[in-house]
Parts: C-alpha cells; sequence; structure tokens
C-alpha cells in the first residue's frame, strides 16, 4: 500500500502518512523479497529462509516508521521471522549431517571390489555360512556401502502410550565400519525434533535437536557410547552382510543356529549374538548393550527381532524388525522399523 501511495497508484484513505517515491521503492522492494521466499519455500529450495529473514527484517524496519498504520504487519514478519531461524538452524544441521555422511562414503572402500567366492566363507561357523550363501552375496562383489530409507517408530521412555512415526535415512560403510542414522521426526503438533546417530572412526555420538536449535540429545565420543553405537553397527551389518568377512569381525560358533561375533576397532570392542532359522535367513540379533553414558551406565540385554526378510535389489535383507530393551521393570520395545528402500554401492 505505501508503494501504491507513493507513486499515486490508488487512493487510500486509511494510509495517511505521506510516503516518498524512494521509500515507496523499497516498500515494494520487501514485497518482492516476501514473495520470492514464499515461491522458494513452496518449490522446498534451500536458501528460501535467506530472502525470508532479508524480507521480513526489511519490511519490519519500514513498519516501525509508519507504525500507526501498519502496525499489524509485526504479526506476519515475527511469524516469518520464527520460521526462517528454524530453517536456517535446520539448513546448517543438514549440512553438517551431510558432510558426515560425505565424509564416510569417501573413506568407503568401493573400488575394485572384490567378488565373494564360497571358499572365502568356509572358516566361518556354519550357520553365518548358511546366512551369507542363502542372502545371495556370494558370487557377486563385496558391497562397500548402503543407502536405505525406513519407517521408523519408536517410543522414547518404556510408559509412552502412543507411538512417534517418521522417516529416516541410514548410510552404512564396511570398511572402515561406520553409520550415520539421520530423521526428523515430530513429538507434538507444530514441534519436531531433527539429527542424527553416528558411529564413525571408532566413536559413537547422538545428536538431536528440538526445532534444530535446542538440544534435547547430546552425547558420544565416551566409552560407553563409543562400545553402545559399535555394537549397534555389529548388528546391522544385516544390510551390509559383506562386512561379516571384514578382518575387524571374528566369529564365534555357539550351535547349529547361532554364532558369536566380536568387533574390535579404534581401542574399543563389543560382542553380539545372532541367531538364524533353518533357511539361513538371520532371525535375531542380541547383546548386552550400555545404556546411557558415564559412571552410572549399566548394560542391558538388548535385541533385534527379525520380523521378515525380503529380496532388495538381489540381496536378501531383513525389511521389517523391532529393537527391545530387556530391564529390570520388563521388557521395553523402544523401535519398529520397516525398509523402505535399499540401495547397494
Amino acid at each position: 500500500m505505501a508503494f501504491l501511495k507513493a507513486f499515486e497508484l490508488a487512493e487510500l484513505k486509511d494510509f495517511t502518512s505521506p510516503v516518498s517515491k524512494p521509500i515507496g521503492l523499497i516498500w515494494f522492494t520487501s514485497f518482492i523479497i516476501l514473495s520470492a521466499a514464499a515461491v522458494f519455500y513452496f518449490f522446498n529450495t534451500p536458501y528460501w529462509w535467506v530472502l525470508g529473514l532479508i524480507g521480513a527484517v526489511l519490511s519490519q524496519i519500514l513498519i516501525f516508521q509508519f507504525w500507526s498504520e501498519a502496525k499489524y504487519g509485526t504479526i506476519p514478519n515475527v511469524l516469518i521471522l520464527l520460521v526462517a531461524i528454524i530453517a536456517c538452524f535446520q539448513f546448517y544441521l543438514d549440512k553438517s549431517i551431510q558432510k558426515e555422511i560425505t565424509y564416510i562414503f569417501d573413506e568407503s572402500v568401493t573400488q575394485n571390489r572384490k567378488i565373494i567366492r564360497k571358499d572365502m566363507i568356509v572358516d566361518l561357523p556354519s550357520p553365518v555360512q548358511n546366512w551369507l550363501e542363502n542372502c545371495g552375496i556370494v558370487g557377486k562383489p563385496a558391497i562397500g556401502n548402503v543407502q536405505m530409507e525406513q519407517l521408523f517408530e519408536i517410543k522414547l521412555k518404556p510408559d509412552q502410550k502412543n507411538w512417534y512415526s517418521t522417516k529416516a535415512k541410514q548410510y552404512i560403510t564396511a570398511n572402515p565400519p561406520s553409520f550415520i542414522w539421520t530423521a526428523r521426526m515430530q513429538v507434538m503438533p507444530l514441534v519436531y525434533a531433527s539429527g542424527r546417530d553416528k558411529f564413525i572412526d571408532g566413536k559413537g555420538e547422538m545428536l538431536f535437536k528440538l526445532l534444530s536449535i535446542f538440544p534435547v540429545a547430546n552425547d558420544g565420543n565416551n566409552p560407553e557410547i563409543n562400545e553402545a553405537a559399535l555394537q549397534r553397527f555389529l548388528g546391522e551389518i544385516v544390510w551390509i552382510p559383506s562386512a561379516a568377512l571384514e578382518k575387524y569381525i571374528k566369529w564365534e560358533a555357539i550351535d547349529n543356529n547361532s554364532a558369536k561375533a566380536t568387533l574390535s576397532y579404534q581401542g574399543t570392542s563389543g560382542s553380539g549374538i545372532f541367531t538364524f532359522n533353518e533357511k539361513g535367513e538371520v532371525e535375531k540379533y542380541t547383546a548386552m548393550r550400555y545404556m546411557g553414558s558415564g559412571p552410572d551406565a549399566k548394560r542391558f540385554e538388548w535385541y533385534i527381532d527379525i520380523a521378515e526378510n525380503k529380496e532388495m535389489n538381489g540381496i536378501i535383507v531383513p525389511n521389517k524388525c523391532s529393537a527391545t530393551w530387556v530391564l529390570p521393570s520388563g521388557e521395553w520395545t523402544w523401535t519398529e522399523i520397516e525398509v523402505l528402500k535399499i540401495n547397494f554401492n
């Protein structure tokens, strides 16, 4: 309206303050910037928030100069600023996570991948041999890395009634052993938490932020978290079976249906027991795993129960599973996962 009044393009009786043409052009510039921000937001352009911040700040400066007529414009400006600030923090959090993903994939050995031969698995316990043959990696190039999308449901505490649901992405490399799991989940209307769990260079870390700004989980690079993250990676070799042949894993036969795996890397070691069915599919992975960190952290039984296996891109992998803590108060199934998409190498 200030632009229209400055150039006498409309008669605005309620807008009584005089507006010069230069100021009118600045008002129009603010309108263009905010309109562009809206278009970029609609098309999910990563940098829309830059225009949103500039446009809202410029608009508010002008509003202060014409307060009596334009004061109610402060309401949308505040809303735009809040959303743009959250988007800014989300942008830099995503950028940080993407940098970590690039790092582990750059480090991952995928060139000149060896063909997995049957003679390469003969020294493993028989149920592990059956699994590797059944899953379909024998006769194919070793899998160096995996990308997957998951439908992820989680309960943050044992007495939580309803599940939080979201889509998550996971990245795993076999050599060196590493993973990054990232998600954004809505915890209440208009409020979400985003972040990632990782195991890189032998160190684990979990970071989640409310609205991408306020840390609600930030723990890592201590002996308990490092071991727990290592044990998680060990359980997730079911999605990158070639890792079972890596030198950092030692296998020990238990019986015809189970075997113990011990992973040692960068000064941290952890074990878990894999249970297999008659078809050679993994049914369960169990570990004594730290809950929390620091001197008060304790190991509890933690197991992954695999409900369904499915051939995906030529490899049979678990596509439905759940994870459960066995606590003194009882069992707490805290997450359920369905793999929606998986890509190898």
